[in-house]
């Protein structure tokens, strides 16, 4: 990263931590974000195919939300004094009540830290080290599955290459007490895996593909017995740390390496929360608009929680703070939801969609998922029914950003599943759409790794993405009708055939 974006996202940073703790509404840089261009109200209006009143309202987001932006104060105080937030953690119980505190301190109504399940276990990741001591010193890059077994404060041990053969195993035996087990391949099953653990090892490493370790967890959380949890530790490192040991291993020379695995267990049932908060509309409160991230991430060591998905969670708390700070009164009600559990299969969002009526389910005009990272939103697809109402909303977005205009992609059908939050709503018939995103930022590299801190948010886009979440809250908020559905697809009538 060039010196000059690190001291300008730096200032960044200070200023809007300093806005949170003081509640003041900071401007980025040393002059003001741009406006477009200046044009009359009523101009807009019919560029925008929208009545006056309404464009006037949205001249006052798109000010509020590119001038006065409080949106990296929030991801700040999530990813650096939370941190990650693994779903049934403390940390994420932190923050779904810290997020319910700002949604009341904007003003919004019916703030709810609601419960949708629980978990027999809760898991907190302490802090983690790991490191080689002979024949050099070096720090690991590395991470455990949440979970998983952790150690009893640091261990150190030789490190021994995984026995392949009888005699292999024959050889090592008297020193494998206390010896870390290096894997060649973890994807292949080891028949003295059993009898490595009966013989004291301390643990197993294996080598992730490349310099990147993503974090998982165990299987069957929701199955977890405290008194019976899995013993067996195993860690994960980069490729040249796993390479660092082997070629030391390979020429004869001892390797001793420590690791320091804080994994903390309690009993539960532990609770899970979604965080929910609504603007009520005016004139047919039941009707509703849902702006939504999921606040919950992995927590492998390294890890804040940041690009997944702290930022898309800090918009939507931003676009909450927006149409807040407007004043808005829309016909109809914006309820911003944080999920939990996203990480797991969606479970949050599932539990949520499972626990409203038909009647309600049918009253909910269109939900928005922003979970895919720090790059700027700059698509939406929709079917053709519904394409009058997105370039309503989508023609004051791109006079708000006029160099990085947002896309509409008409498909023929809605999506029937999908990685993330919408996928729940769309798989019983309510309209879920996800953000797509293009810019700078490459998000497979801190997605799920020990790289997926704050110094990956780009600041100017989540300040775009708060700001266009709250117009098209207001837009359909605001819209003569509910987002049109798309038709029931025709069921196949030819026997066996498969779904797309």
């Amino acid at each position: 990263m060039p010196i000059t974006r690190i001291f300008a996202w730096s200032a960044m940073i200070a200023l809007a931590t300093c806005a949170f703790l003081t509640d003041s509404l900071p401007t980025y840089g040393d002059e003001p974000i741009a406006l477009a261009e200046s044009v009359s109200v009523d101009e807009l209006a019919e560029k925008f195919n929208l009545p006056s009143n309404q464009v006037e309202i949205l001249l006052k987001i798109i000010e509020e939300g590119k001038q006065r932006s409080q949106v990296m104060g929030h991801l700040s105080h999530l990813c650096l004094e939370i941190g990650p937030r693994l779903t049934g953690s403390t940390r994420l119980e932190t923050a779904n009540r810290w997020t319910a505190e700002r949604f009341e301190s904007f003003g919004l109504k019916n703030v709810e830290v609601r419960q949708w399940g629980e978990l027999p276990v809760r898991f907190d990741r302490g802090p983690s080290t790991g490191e080689m001591l002979k024949p050099v010193e070096r720090k690991f890059e590395f991470t455990t599955r949440s979970w998983s077994a952790g150690t009893n404060g640091p261990v150190e041990g030789v490190v021994l290459r995984e026995p392949q053969t009888e005699e292999q195993f024959n050889e090592m035996a008297p020193r494998l007490a206390g010896a870390w087990i290096l894997r060649r391949n973890a994807k292949e099953p080891n028949p003295f895996a059993d009898r490595l653990l009966s013989a004291g090892i301390a643990g197993m490493i294996t080598a992730s593909a490349d310099e990147l370790v993503r974090t998982g967890g165990v299987a069957g959380i929701k199955e977890l017995d405290i008194d019976n949890l899995a013993k067996e530790v195993s860690v994960l490192v980069r490729r040249s740390d796993y390479d660092a040991m082997n070629s030391r291993l390979a020429d004869g020379e001892e390797v001793v390496v420590k690791f320091d695995l804080n994994h903390r267990f309690e009993r539960g049932p532990i609770p899970l929360f979604n965080t929910i908060a609504e603007i009520p509309g005016t004139e047919k409160p039941d009707e509703v608009v849902i702006i939504s991230a999921h606040l919950d991430s992995w927590d492998g060591p390294g890890s804040q929680g940041t690009v997944d998905n702290g930022t898309g969670s800090s918009v939507t708390i931003e676009a909450a703070r927006i149409l807040a700070a407007v004043g808005v009164q829309p016909k109809r009600t914006i309820r911003f939801i944080l999920w939990s559990g996203e990480e797991q299969g969606l479970l949050g969002s599932s539990a949520y969609v499972d626990s409203l009526s038909e009647e309600e389910r049918a009253k909910i005009s269109a939900v928005f998922v922003d979970d895919s990272g720090t790059n700027q939103q700059s698509s939406l697809s929709c079917v053709p029914g519904m394409e009058a109402m997105f370039r309503q909303a989508i023609a004051p977005m791109n006079h708000a950003f006029p160099d990085a205009p947002l896309e509409l992609n008409i498909s023929p059908t809605m999506p029937r599943g999908g990685a993330s939050d919408h996928a729940s709503f769309n798989r019983v018939g309510v309209p879920g759409f996800f953000w797509g995103k293009t810019g700078r930022a490459f998000y497979r590299y801190a997605w799920h790794t020990q790289n997926d801190k704050i110094d990956q948010a780009v600041p100017e886009y989540l300040i775009k993405n708060a700001t266009v979440s709250a117009i098209v809250a207001y837009v359909f908020a605001e819209a003569e009708t509910l987002l049109p559905r798309p038709e029931p697809e025709a069921k196949p009538t030819t026997e066996g055939t498969q779904r797309p």
